[in-house]
């Protein structure tokens, strides 16, 4: 499976990275689609009002409301994203062992 930036590099860029996290932003608009893709365990932090929605590898989806500063944990997991809010700017950060 590959990773976000390989899946989705219009969307993702590597902010920084080292032996422990590696630093991901994400921006999309309205509509936008990426690809299948992972994610080792992850803390996300919104920058922008954000709605999402995750499609799963068996078929399934979730919509996902983040308000501008908050911020989630995510165990590692794998999905495609639709941009489903005017903008969306989150951070992520991916933890590595």
């Amino acid at each position: 499976m590959p990773d976000a930036v390989e899946a989705a590099p219009d969307h993702y860029k590597v902010v920084e990275e080292n032996d422990r996290v590696r630093i991901l932003e994400f921006k999309g608009k309205k509509g936008d689609k990426t690809a299948m893709h992972s994610h080792p365990d992850v803390v996300a932090v919104s920058v922008s009002d954000t709605k999402v929605a995750f499609g799963m590898p068996n078929g399934e989806s979730m919509e996902l409301e983040l308000s501008a500063g908050a911020a989630m944990f995510n165990p590692g997991f794998e999905h495609t994203t639709e941009v489903l809010s005017e903008d969306s700017h989150v951070i992520l950060i991916e933890l590595k062992g």
